[in-house]
């Protein structure tokens, strides 16, 4: 008896549009276009010789011959995803790789890298920095350590952390630093602002929260990443915009000053893990950080 099956892409994209009910749904679930899971589902139906998915209004429906797919694969999926997380955990030699922003990872993690290891011996951990858009979904990823903003999407187990306060920040070594620290923030409209392309509306949004009109701001220097903008700061560059959470090392050892305060905004510094693929690491990981963040 032949044990051939169907391309195993094939039943995967499948899975999800009979699951998530459309081929759009399942596309964005996988990171692939549109076009990509009909093929695979086209391809799919010619290999079998059945219709499994026919339209329905803006999505699909599933005929006989689809449920009965559907059921098979749904089964047998859920249970490949439990054995392999139960085999990740388990495997001595497994690490937790966690994705962070790089200025993120510099300025407020690897600062209390060796004190989490002496607290979590188990985790193993491996971080893996991104200095562009982090794609918290992206292969090979158990976790990952951010700023978001809700809401927050279905297929994420996502633990909150702490609330994202911004403000701005200036170095002793700034030329005005005498004079600007004891200036009210109005003083700022006179400043060249540093600013970063990753966090274009940082300022806008601080200005708005302090009673400034956000077209009155002039801005300076600009820096493809946070890390260059803080680093341009502490070395006296500017005036910068910054997290409250990246600055409070640099706050406490007198390198840069915060004479204006900072301001919430709706994002907050959370941990993403895939809520189908539950992992205990996540969770230890998340009250680890929020020890940390409340001292």
């Amino acid at each position: 008896m032949s044990r051939d099956l169907p391309p195993l892409n094939a039943l995967r994209a499948f899975e999800a549009a009979a699951r998530l009910g459309g081929i759009g749904q399942a596309a964005a679930e996988l990171h692939v276009t549109h076009g990509a899971v009909s093929r695979q589902v086209r391809q799919l139906e010619e290999q079998l010789g059945v219709t499994l998915l026919v339209k329905d209004g803006r999505g699909v429906k599933l005929t006989d011959a689809g449920r009965r797919l559907g059921d098979a694969t749904s089964d047998s999926f859920e249970r490949l995803r439990r054995v392999c997380t139960e085999l990740r955990q388990s495997g001595s030699d497994a690490p937790f790789v966690l994705g962070c922003p790089g200025s993120l990872l510099a300025r407020w993690f690897i600062p209390r890298l060796d004190r989490l290891n002496r607290d979590l011996p188990g985790l193993r951990l491996q971080l893996s920095a991104s200095e562009g858009e982090l794609d918290p979904r992206r292969a090979g990823l158990d976790a990952t350590l951010w700023f978001a903003e809700p809401p927050w999407p279905a297929d994420m187990q996502v633990f909150e952390l702490a609330v994202e306060r911004i403000g701005p920040v200036l170095s002793p070594r700034h030329p005005r630093f005498a004079e600007l620290r004891q200036a009210p923030a109005t003083a700022l409209l006179g400043e060249p602002l540093l600013h970063t392309a990753s966090r274009p509306q940082a300022w806008p949004e601080w200005a708005r929260a302090a009673g400034l009109a956000p077209g009155a701001l002039r801005l300076g220097q600009g820096f493809e990443h946070l890390y260059y903008l803080l680093e341009a700061a502490v070395a006296g560059l500017g005036v910068a915009i910054a997290p409250q959470a990246l600055v409070a090392d640099d706050l406490a050892a007198g390198r840069l000053a915060a004479p204006w305060g900072f301001v919430e905004t709706r994002a907050r510094l959370v941990l993403w893990a895939p809520a189908r693929l539950p992992d205990r690491r996540a969770a230890e990981l998340a009250e680890w950080l929020r020890a940390e963040l409340s001292e």
